[in-house]
C-alpha cells in the first residue's frame, strides 16, 4: 500500500536580512500572516513572541490545526531560520521571493523534506 508520508516540513535559511525588520514583531508577523493566508492554514490559536532585550532578536511560535510554523532572528548576524511542518500536502510557498521582499534578504535557501518515510 502506497501512503502519502505523514508531513511536509520545509526549512528555510534568510541571509543579508535588514537588522531592523529582524527585530520587529510587527514585520514578522505579517510573515506568519501571509504564509498562514497563501497556503490556507489555520492557526490553532494565537502566535507566541519572545523578544529578546537590546539588539536581540525574536522567536515566534504558531500552532497550526496541520502542525507549526516557527522562526529565530539574529539581527547581528542579519539571519532569520523559518520552520513549517505541514501534515496535510500542500504547495509550496515563495519563500525565497516573499523574503526578499518582507525582510530584504539577499540569499534564502529553501529545503524540503518529506517527513515519516522509510
Amino acid at each position: 500500500m502506497d501512503l502519502v508520508p505523514p508531513g511536509t516540513e520545509w526549512v528555510v535559511d534568510a541571509h543579508g536580512c535588514d537588522p531592523d525588520r529582524l527585530r520587529s514583531r510587527e514585520v514578522l508577523e505579517s510573515v506568519f500572516r501571509r504564509v498562514v493566508e497563501d497556503l490556507g492554514l489555520r492557526a490553532a490559536g494565537d502566535p507566541v513572541w519572545r523578544m529578546f532585550p537590546g539588539e536581540g532578536g525574536i522567536t515566534g511560535l504558531l500552532l497550526l490545526t496541520e502542525s507549526h510554523l516557527a522562526c529565530h532572528t539574529f539581527p547581528e548576524r542579519g539571519f532569520a531560520a523559518f520552520n513549517l511542518y505541514c501534515c496535510r500536502p500542500r504547495a509550496d510557498w515563495p519563500w525565497p521571493d516573499r523574503l526578499r521582499e518582507i525582510l530584504s534578504a539577499r540569499d534564502v535557501s529553501v529545503r524540503r523534506l518529506a517527513r515519516g518515510e522509510r
